[in-house]
């Protein structure tokens, strides 16, 4: 039976511990070393070639995110699981962006991590359920931003107008949206009248509807 080579990076010396022990009670793993910040990671993976990197994201001397994205560069083949503490949405797609196959919390259940490190030695993706809603939110706000952008009438507008416009959508008065962004009601009067002009709607609804429309919003 080929055993999957894995190597654990985290500042934390008991996690790492842990981790090994955790991991040992499987046949098919095989933990080949252990580093304790991304610098170090990237030293030994070009020594042990691990088939799958857990990752930490804060850590020092080099992050999670910087190592991911030098061992992604580096060794393409290598499989990095994010195993963090962390799932705010910036967290997420930075590590993603880097390159990680997968995401996974430390508070996930061993068969969850097992699962996860099968399912990235496969060349496959593992997202956990939480992470997975941000992706798939990702997605569809990105989608929606590019069927905007390419609709020649949207693009006329400004990123102001754009703003503006998103507010006039949800019902804001001028003085409301002039609130909100820290400008003067004049000003928002006039972005208003531009928007208008623009995407030609004879009233607010009309404008805030033809947005909809166009995926702005």
């Amino acid at each position: 039976m080929k055993r999957i080579k894995i190597l654990l990076v985290d500042d934390q010396p008991l996690f790492r511990e842990g981790l090994r022990t955790l991991l040992s009670v499987h046949l098919d793993f095989e933990v080949v070393g252990e580093a304790g910040n991304g610098e170090e990671a990237i030293k030994l993976a070009r020594s042990l070639h691990p088939l799958v990197v857990l990752m930490d994201l804060q850590m020092p001397v080099l992050d999670g995110v910087a190592a991911t994205r030098r061992l992604h560069e580096e060794q393409p083949d290598c499989r990095v699981i994010v195993l963090t503490t962390f799932d705010d949405d910036e967290m997420v797609f930075d590590g993603l962006r880097a390159g990680a196959v997968g995401y996974l919390l430390k508070d996930a259940p061993s068969e969850k991590l097992a699962e996860a490190i099968r399912v990235a030695a496969r060349g496959e993706t593992f997202l956990q359920p939480s992470v997975a809603a941000k992706v798939v939110a990702e997605f569809a706000r990105l989608s929606r931003k590019t069927v905007a952008t390419a609709n020649p009438v949207i693009e006329s507008l400004s990123e102001r107008e754009i703003e503006v416009l998103r507010l006039i959508a949800q019902g804001a008065s001028n003085r409301e949206i002039a609130g909100t962004l820290f400008l003067a009601e004049g000003t928002i009067k006039n972005h208003v009248t531009n928007i208008l002009g623009k995407l030609e709607a004879r009233d607010r609804t009309q404008a805030a509807l033809k947005a909809r429309d166009s995926g702005l919003i």
